[in-house]
């Protein structure tokens, strides 16, 4: 009776440490699975946060979509918040940086101009933005935006400006126009006339891909990917 109540302890002994090895080496794969996705985090105001679409819809969805299909093995966060101003988006950096990204698609900006801000902080602002992503060794795309010419030419020239300068100062991967090929177009644009619709994502993804990848080799190169 002894030894077979020592034979079950013995059996039980060896399925506990074989659930505790498989435990074990499930954890490692998830690291491992974990360790090789890139993270991209979208950030932005409304542009990026998809104003009047479903999220399927917006451009970082469309974008992880796309990588996705291609065989990529990158997730792409939407941090995008409707109204923000670059100070609103210098503002909550430190929790733009919790979510570990990789690569940051920066697009932020408009409300400024559409406020008619000093342009001398908008420049501030995303000097500041960049530089602390930079610190971090994390790649930037990094995307411009142009203002309307009904706020003045003296403004309106000062503001387009910004996102140029800035780009070949800090040497980033820089995309001239957000909303090329979609703005003012109505059949690409929801009712407002200003925000995307799923259309309108679907241009500006194509637009955005080739930035994207470029920052995608860079960080592989980096992290002899």
């Amino acid at each position: 009776m002894r030894r077979t109540r020592l034979g079950l302890m013995a059996i039980l002994l060896l399925c506990a440490l074989w659930a505790c090895r498989q435990e074990a080496e499930g954890q490692k794969e998830v690291k491992k699975e974990t360790a090789s996705t890139l993270t991209i985090v979208a950030v932005g105001d409304s542009l990026t946060a998809g104003l009047g679409v479903v999220e399927s819809e917006g451009y970082p969805t469309q974008l992880e979509g796309q990588l996705q299909a291609e065989g990529r093995d990158i997730r792409v966060i939407n941090a995008g918040v409707s109204g923000e101003t670059t100070s609103g988006t210098l503002a909550r950096l430190d929790w733009v940086l919790t979510l570990k990204p990789d690569i940051v698609i920066l697009e932020t900006g408009a409300n400024d101009g559409l406020r008619g801000l000093d342009p001398g902080l908008v420049r501030q602002n995303l000097r500041q933005i960049i530089e602390r992503l930079q610190e971090k060794n994390i790649a930037i795309v990094f995307t411009g935006m142009r203002m309307v010419w009904n706020l003045g030419p003296a403004y309106t020239t000062d503001f387009n400006r910004i996102y140029p300068e800035i780009a070949e100062e800090k040497g980033l991967i820089f995309m001239p126009f957000f909303l090329d090929g979609v703005a003012t177009k109505p059949t690409l644009n929801i009712e407002d006339g200003i925000h995307p619709n799923p259309q309108g994502y679907t241009i500006i993804v194509k637009n955005l891909l080739p930035f994207v990848k470029q920052a995608v080799v860079e960080i592989e190169r980096r992290d002899g990917k």
